[in-house]
């Protein structure tokens, strides 16, 4: 199996997302720890596709980007090659489904976890402000990137709703845009790079960031046994 890789990294910490599985990734303190990584997540995710582990991985880095941002803390805003390219509406709605999806199943672990407003991680600040502990924040926090991403395409969109919901909508009004499977890539907010290709990937690369977390703290708090493993994290 060959893996194909995306490196974003700042001085020694990395993120490697694996271009032929949209939204599989892993982080580490150095590439080689990454990629040390990269075989188990492949693993789960496919698990998670429905897919199997057929043989021994091949990891191949591709691209690579130097950034200037936290990436330990998972900020990203690498473009990939590959997504500037135009879709077909096979490819388009394969990676729709599996967005939404990836939307239901972090929805039904959330709704798993006892109680949403309890959690026993300790306090900790990123770029972006305090890091959600409980399962109530991580929701919201998936959640609200809902207008951010699509907005950075030129999509009018909105958080309410169910995670799912609100992402649902969101496709609804990509597609009543002319041409949209052809539409390039665009300069968005902060100088960062979008295009609907990536839209699709960061859904479900966000959504794993978080499910991962959700589903981390949820087993210390509570006991895995308490809560669902839709991703396979377990």
């Amino acid at each position: 199996m060959n893996i194909r890789c995306i490196w974003e990294h700042n001085g020694e910490d990395s993120i490697l997302y694996a271009e032929n599985f949209p939204g599989a990734f892993t982080r580490g303190e150095s590439l080689e720890i990454a990629k040390g990584k990269m075989p188990g997540e492949i693993r789960t995710y496919l698990h998670w596709r429905g897919g199997s582990w057929l043989d021994a991985a091949q990891i191949e880095i591709v691209q690579e980007q130097a950034s200037q941002l936290q990436i330990r803390d998972a900020d990203s805003d690498v473009l990939f090659g590959s997504e500037k390219a135009p879709l077909t509406w096979e490819e388009y709605e394969e990676l729709r489904d599996l967005t939404l999806r990836s939307a239901e199943d972090f929805h039904r672990l959330y709704e798993s976890v006892p109680d949403k407003h309890v959690s026993c991680l300790p306090l900790r600040s990123t770029f972006y402000g305090p890091v959600p502990r409980t399962a109530e924040e991580m929701y919201r926090h998936t959640k609200s990137v809902n207008a951010y991403y699509f907005g950075e395409i030129g999509v009018e969109a909105d958080n309410e709703g169910t995670i799912a919901q609100c992402r649902r909508r969101g496709f609804a009004a990509l597609e009543q845009q002319p041409g949209f499977l052809e539409k390039e890539a665009q300069e968005g907010s902060y100088g960062e790079w979008w295009s609907v290709r990536k839209v699709l990937r960061r859904f479900l690369w966000h959504d794993r960031i978080h499910a991962k977390a959700m589903y981390r703290m949820a087993g210390k708090t509570f006991g895995k046994e308490k809560i669902l493993d839709p991703f396979y994290f377990g």
